[in-house]
């Protein structure tokens, strides 16, 4: 087999259907229209959603109100709990931020603003700088020695990641 003597398989390649070109071709005249009517004029049809006077679908549903909108100054949170920062190997001294708890897989970006949350214990002092913290995480990381800084974060849309 050579090149110039490949072929796609038949009734691979459709022609495609030329309309208007006289009687002979089947579709001459009318071009495959119909007599009459708005589907034959050119520009003719119903607009989408149409259902031919009857109160269309989109219009029979109603309004979505309540929860159904979404707050536009919402500001998304990643939650991080203690007990993900003592199991992702930070020890005594240590400085936990964003960057730091990216590295360790324990967010997927360092650009997340963070919520430290109080699920589980922790033992030792660290230093934890994030963007929220629950009154119990802050209590514990206190209670261990450890220091809290808040990172600065505002409101204005959501935060692209």
């Amino acid at each position: 087999m050579k090149l110039h003597e490949l072929k796609p398989a038949d009734g691979e390649k459709k022609k495609r259907k030329r309309v208007g070109r006289g009687r002979g071709s089947g579709y001459g005249k009318t071009a495959g229209r119909g007599m009459k009517g708005q589907n034959s004029r050119s520009g003719g049809g119903v607009r989408p959603g149409f259902e031919g006077g009857q109160t269309p679908l989109w219009q029979r549903l109603g309004k979505p109100r309540g929860a159904d909108f979404s707050d536009p100054w919402r500001v998304e949170f990643t939650p991080v709990n203690v007990k993900r920062i003592v199991l992702a190997g930070f020890s005594e001294g240590d400085e936990v931020t964003p960057q730091t708890l990216a590295q360790a897989g324990v967010i997927d970006n360092a650009d997340e603003w963070i919520a430290v949350l109080g699920r589980g214990e922790i033992d030792f002092a660290v230093t934890v700088r994030a963007h929220r913290f629950s009154k119990s995480a802050r209590a514990k990381i206190e209670e261990a020695g450890g220091t809290v800084k808040e990172l600065p974060w505002q409101r204005g849309g959501r935060r692209t990641r």
